[in-house]
Parts: structure tokens; C-alpha cells; sequence
């Protein structure tokens, strides 16, 4: 491997744990809402609340705090995300009442790492790196956030027996601060960056704004990102419910869920490699169709233990390699200036699909005392995502001139 290459692998390895820091500290959150309830005596629905807030307050921050990077840099954006998270998820104990709670978690903390989300650190990296390593490096950022929920959760939950739930928020809030350094190392220079970068695309923010606005592809990119919200907030959301509604223990949702995280690793940096040599919409195009088989034949199959893990690893290849391709496609309609804004759009569009995913998922179970609704409702997303990915307009890899 040449210096060149390690210095690439380098910067995607500092996206992908920053990455992992903020998703890990957020997603580990819940595991403590039985423990605030009890403290506060709030109430469930409540609590629920702030973090339903949070869902769609991590997809409005980041087109905000990529618009804010685009313009002026990304280095004090992320660091500023960074310390919102350690301070609202080490100041939750301190939250005793709904609006406090809805505004550290619903508010601060999701702001704060939609300020380090995939949007920001993706568009970071790729000013370090290549065209021809980006697919790859963005497959690594996407591993990091997953690799993050497979250790800091489990890690929580830990403290919390160790230590008692409000000095594990604490302890979990600091360790989010590592994600400092690593930002300021990731930004080096990134004035330069912004400088350099600055020659190609559009002249300002609103015209690429207004550009994506106008373009029938980028539109279909936020229906498709919309449906993988949809059900990866459902599955993420209910699948304890439907668990519970097959009589199983609850063992067999945890171990689900994790093995969704451990799968979505390799999904993730198989993918990046993938899209190296593959047209990104139909791999997307592809990953959606694989999804709607894999609900389907689920959906027929005896809800046994061996059912759900085989469902969580096929699935869970699947959970979340849909983002590489996505990136790459906003990079190469609209190029790597805004990307930061415009992938961050793209997010927020995946964030409404997830609000609705669960709150729907909710309101069908309550209706129908079933969750059959949301699984057909699941495929017929994932078929029309996969529709809608074809007509994007692409151009085909070439092949390298001859030296």
C-alpha cells in the first residue's frame, strides 16, 4: 500500500469514528428512557416525543450545518456538533421535566450530531480523497456509524448495571468528546479545501440549491432515500413489537438487532467497493428490489428464532448500504462543492420517511393489533424505490485511456 493510499484510508478511518462516536452516543440514548421515566415519572408517550423529535431534528440540522460548512468550513460546525452531543446526552440526568427533556435530547443532542452526520463527514473526507477512492471511502464512514451502535450500546448498558444510569449518561456524554480531535484532524487545512474546491459546480449555494431543485434525478434520490427511512425506522423501531407479537423472548430482538449492526458493517464496505465498478443506481435499484424479496419471504415464513436472525443479517446487508451509492450519485450530478447541503437535504428526506415509519407502525399495531400492514407497505416502497432509480441519469464508467 502506497503512503498515498494510507493517507486516504486514514482520513476515511477519522470520518468513520466520528461518525461512530455521534450515532453511537444518540442511538444508545433509549436504553435509558425506563430509568428517566421512573426518576421523572414523565411519562412514556412523552419521552417518546423528544425522541420522535430528535429523528426529524437530525434531518433538519443537517442541510442547516452543511450550508453553514459549505459556506465558512466545516471545522467549527462539527467540533460545535460534537459538544452539543457530550453536553446533552452528560446533562439528560438533569432533565426533570418534559420541555427540558425534548430540548436536551429532541433538540440539543440531535442537532448536534446531524452536525457530525454522514452529510458533513462525507463531504469532509472527500476533500482528501480522490474521485476514483471516494466510493470506497464513503462504504468505511457509513461502517463507522454501525460499528458505533455495535460497541457503544452495548457498552451503555453495561455502565448502567456497573454504574447506575445517570453517572453512565455522564460517562457516555464525555465519551463522545473524543470525536474532538478527530474532527480537528479530519479539517485540517480545510479552508484550502473549500478554496480549491470552489472552482468547480455551481457559484454559490442557492444556485446549487436551485439546480437540484430542477433535476429530475436528485428529486427521485430523496423518494428512494424517503423509503429507506421509512422501513429502516420501522424494522429499528418495531421489531421488539413484532417480536413480542410472535410469543418469542425478548432475547431474540436484542440479538436481532445486533446482528442487523454487525451485518450492515460488511453491507457497508462492500458496497463502497462495489460502486468502484458498478453503476450507483442500479445498485441502489438492486439493494431496494433485495430488500422487498427479503420482506416478502419473511413475511411467509414460521416466525421461529432462525426466521428473525437470518431476516436481521440479510436485511441488515442491506440496512444501510444504500448511503455510499446515494452520496456518490449527489457528487457526481451536482459535484463535490455543496455536497455537504445537498446530501444534507437528502438526509432530511430519509429522516420524514423515518418519522412516519415509526410513528405509523404505531398506529397500525393499535388499529389492527397487526403489523401485516407495514410489511406490505414496506414492499410496495422498496419496489417503487427501485423503480424510481432507473431513469436516474448516470453516465457509464469508461474505461482508462491507454498511457
Amino acid at each position: 500500500m502506497t503512503s498515498a493510499s494510507r493517507g486516504y484510508l486514514a482520513v476515511a478511518l477519522a470520518a468513520g469514528a466520528v461518525f461512530a462516536l455521534g450515532l453511537g452516543v444518540r442511538n444508545a440514548q433509549p436504553l435509558f428512557i425506563s430509568a428517566i421515566n421512573s426518576h421523572t415519572a414523565i411519562g412514556y408517550a412523552t419521552i417518546s416525543l423528544a425522541f420522535a423529535i430528535g429523528q426529524l431534528m437530525w434531518g433538519i440540522a443537517q442541510p442547516v450545518a452543511g450550508a453553514i460548512a459549505d459556506r465558512h468550513g466545516p471545522r467549527s460546525v462539527m467540533v460545535g456538533g460534537a459538544l452539543l452531543v457530550a453536553f446533552a446526552t452528560a446533562a439528560t440526568p438533569l432533565a426533570n421535566t418534559a420541555p427540558a427533556l425534548i430540548f436536551l435530547i429532541g433538540i440539543v443532542a440531535a442537532s448536534g450530531a446531524g452536525a457530525i452526520g454522514p452529510s458533513l463527514l462525507m463531504s469532509a473526507a472527500n476533500r482528501w480523497i480522490p474521485e476514483a477512492k471516494r466510493a470506497f471511502a464513503s462504504g468505511i464512514v457509513n461502517a463507522g456509524g454501525s460499528f458505533g451502535q455495535f460497541t457503544l450500546i452495548p457498552l451503555a448498558q453495561l455502565m448502567i448495571g456497573l454504574a447506575g444510569w445517570q453517572p453512565a449518561l455522564v460517562i457516555l456524554g464525555a465519551t463522545g468528546l473524543a470525536a474532538v480531535p478527530l474532527v480537528l484532524w479530519l479539517t485540517r487545512g480545510a479552508g484550502e479545501a473549500v478554496v480549491q474546491s470552489q472552482a468547480t459546480g455551481a457559484a454559490s449555494l442557492r444556485q446549487a440549491i436551485g439546480e437540484a431543485a430542477g433535476d429530475r434525478s436528485y428529486l427521485l434520490l430523496n423518494l428512494g432515500f424517503f423509503t429507506c427511512g421509512f422501513h429502516v425506522a420501522f424494522i429499528a423501531t418495531h421489531l421488539p413489537g413484532v417480536v413480542a407479537s410472535c410469543e418469542l423472548p425478548a432475547s431474540v430482538s436484542a440479538w436481532s438487532l445486533a446482528i442487523i449492526g454487525l451485518f450492515n458493517i460488511a453491507g457497508s464496505l462492500w458496497v463502497g467497493k462495489a460502486i468502484q465498478e458498478w453503476r450507483m443506481k442500479l445498485a441502489l435499484a438492486g439493494i431496494y428490489a433485495a430488500r422487498a424479496a427479503l420482506i416478502l419471504v419473511f413475511f411467509y415464513s414460521p416466525k421461529v428464532e432462525l426466521t428473525f436472525f437470518l431476516f436481521a443479517a440479510g436485511i441488515g446487508f442491506t440496512y444501510l448500504s444504500t448511503v455510499p451509492p446515494t452520496v456518490g450519485l449527489v457528487a457526481k450530478l451536482h459535484g463535490p462543492r455543496y455536497l455537504a447541503t445537498l446530501f444534507g437535504i437528502v438526509m432530511l428526506s430519509h429522516q420524514v420517511g423515518g418519522f412516519l415509519g415509526a410513528w405509523l407502525g404505531g398506529k397500525a399495531f393499535e388499529a389492527t393489533a397487526s403489523y401485516d400492514w407495514m410489511w406490505w407497505a414496506d414492499i410496495a416502497l422498496c419496489l417503487m424505490a427501485a423503480a424510481a432509480h432507473l431513469p436516474i441519469r448516470e453516465a457509464r464508467k469508461t474505461a482508462p485511456a491507454a498511457a
